[in-house]
């Protein structure tokens, strides 16, 4: 009995409570101490947005100062709104001014001149290039570049001219097929002819202006050549060039003139034998006093110019 009893001493209770394990340390991922003693270290922990901060003012610096773009920053920008000056170089209003403030710089004038060719204004260009001629009268590169400016607006020209004949003919009525001698037909018949009458006017208004503009400007390229051939009497080209410039502006005396001084310089030179038959054509025209069509070309093609 007591063995038994002894044993059921030792089991234990079905509610005992289990003794608490003491808890251990608290784990922490505390940093080295050494570290708090590292510049970059202590910016990481307690100051991260400084580098985002620093990363923006870098990228900033770079594109104000254009740093690898190949241009001149925004910077230069602002510089260039008080110079006057753009990324292509100096503005047009500034080189207008310099040609006003300095009449005589032929550098200024010869500026100006292709600052309004890259401007799309060939006929100021053209004024601003004949002052820079006055004052440079042997520079030979800007006479060609005057006569290639006369020649462009000679083509322009002549495409109003050809879209203004094309336009008259689209524009002239029909013939009315209602019986003419009947009260329509005659009321018909009026206004097709009043209507006739007034597309016909405008439009030779407008063909004959055209055309006065591209004879301008043929004869405005002509008296160019004439200045190079006087440059370089013994100049092949130039004398074939100015022949061929004659020839489009119905100068017949100067192409000649031109062409013959063109064969004795070079009789056998690959453009002589297609001279030889324009300069027969040309006498033959003169002496009958009649003219005939010339062409207007250019570097990338040739437009028909008709000589009445």
């Amino acid at each position: 009995m007591a063995r038994g009893t002894q044993h059921r001493k030792r089991r234990p209770q079905t509610n005992a409570r289990l003794t608490p394990v003491p808890a251990g340390p608290k784990r922490t991922s505390k940093r080295p101490a050494y570290e708090d003693q590292l510049f970059f270290g202590r910016l990481r922990v307690h100051a991260k947005w400084i580098f985002v901060l620093m990363a923006l003012v870098f990228v900033g610096t770079f594109v104000f100062l254009g740093v690898g773009s190949g241009s001149t920053g925004i910077g230069q920008v602002v510089q260039n709104l008080f110079n006057g000056t753009s990324a292509s170089g100096p503005s047009l209003s500034s080189l207008e001014k310099k040609t006003q403030e300095q009449p005589k710089d032929a550098a200024a004038w010869l500026a100006y001149a292709n600052k309004l060719q890259q401007k799309q204004r060939p006929d100021d260009a053209a004024t601003a290039l004949t002052t820079y001629n006055t004052l440079k009268p042997k520079d030979q590169n800007a006479l060609q570049q005057l006569a290639g400016i006369y020649l462009q607006r000679a083509q322009d020209w002549q495409t109003l001219y050809t879209n203004s004949a094309s336009r008259t003919s689209a524009l002239s009525p029909s013939a009315v097929t209602i019986n003419p001698s009947s009260k329509i037909g005659q009321a018909l018949n009026s206004v097709q002819s009043n209507l006739g009458s007034a597309v016909s006017s405008a439009s030779s208004t407008n063909s004959q202006n055209a055309y006065a503009k591209v004879q301008t400007y043929l004869g405005d390229r002509v008296g160019v050549y004439k200045k190079l051939a006087t440059l370089s009497p013994r100049d092949v080209t130039t004398q074939l060039a100015l022949a061929q410039a004659a020839g489009l502006a119905n100068d017949s005396a100067t192409a000649i003139a031109a062409y013959k001084a063109f064969l004795k310089l070079a009789p056998n030179d690959a453009a002589a034998p297609q001279a030889r038959k324009t300069l027969k054509q040309l006498e033959a025209s003169a002496s009958s006093g009649t003219s005939q069509t010339s062409n207007v070309s250019g570097g990338g093609g040739t437009q028909a110019v008709n000589v009445p």
